[in-house]
């Protein structure tokens, strides 16, 4: 079974007091102690981003992180197809897919997804897996980057949490310039079984999602069902 939880913001490390979405992902491995590998990537490999990580699943899960400007094995192909769970940060799209494409690791991430590793992230490490995201990563402007396709369609996180980005993704599915797809409130997240998606939870009550798309030549917001997990 193939799966991604895409977030459009929460998590360890926007909600360090928050553990609901963070324990829902860990639930999913079906585990006492899953293994979960970090990978920092869009961060430049955050120090204090990598410490926050570990502080918040030490005591719940066999973690470790992925860098690739210090990489923890030669065989990176092998260390991520041990993990149960990939849990990808945030930061800049951009810089995290030239880098993993430049390493391999989008093809390695793929056969992991395709063999039940569970692909998780958020923000950048959300958008990544659709086929096209919104994103700042070249400089104060959003525009829409290609990703890597494994979900179809497009997302844009932080939907509530920065005022530029409705206008944006709505202006930019209605103008064609990206796909329709997912927008995500902070706190909210996607679960997707195989390229379908399965379940919408929150750690918010308020927290929403939206799936977006023009009809009639118009934009059309249509609200997610959400599960919220308090």
């Amino acid at each position: 079974m193939k799966q991604i939880i895409a977030m459009g913001g929460g998590g360890f490390s926007m909600e360090p007091e928050n553990p609901l979405l963070d324990d829902y992902i860990l639930a999913q491995a079906e585990k006492e102690k899953p293994k979960v590998c970090f990978v920092p990537t869009a961060s430049g490999d955050s120090d204090s981003y990598i410490q926050r990580f570990y502080d918040a699943f030490n005591q719940k899960a066999e973690t470790s992180h992925l860098s690739l400007f210090k990489p923890p094995v030669r065989d990176l192909r092998l260390f991520l197809l041990e993990q149960d769970i990939v849990y990808v940060g945030g930061g800049s799209t951009k810089n995290l897919l030239v880098l993993w494409r430049e390493w391999g690791i989008d093809e390695i991430l793929k056969e992991a997804w395709e063999k039940g590793v569970i692909l998780v992230g958020i923000s950048a490490g959300a958008i990544c897996w659709f086929d096209e995201g919104v994103t700042d990563s070249y400089g104060d402007q959003l525009e829409p980057i290609p990703c890597l396709g494994f979900l179809p369609g497009s997302c844009c996180p932080h939907y509530d949490g920065e005022v530029e980005r409705r206008p944006a993704y709505t202006t930019l599915i209605k103008e064609g310039s990206i796909r329709p797809g997912y927008a995500l409130d902070d706190g909210a997240a996607i679960h997707f079984i195989d390229i379908d998606p399965a379940k919408y939870i929150s750690s918010r009550s308020s927290a929403k999602g939206f799936y977006v798309r023009v009809e009639e030549k118009e934009v059309e917001e249509n609200r997610l069902n959400m599960d919220y997990l308090g």
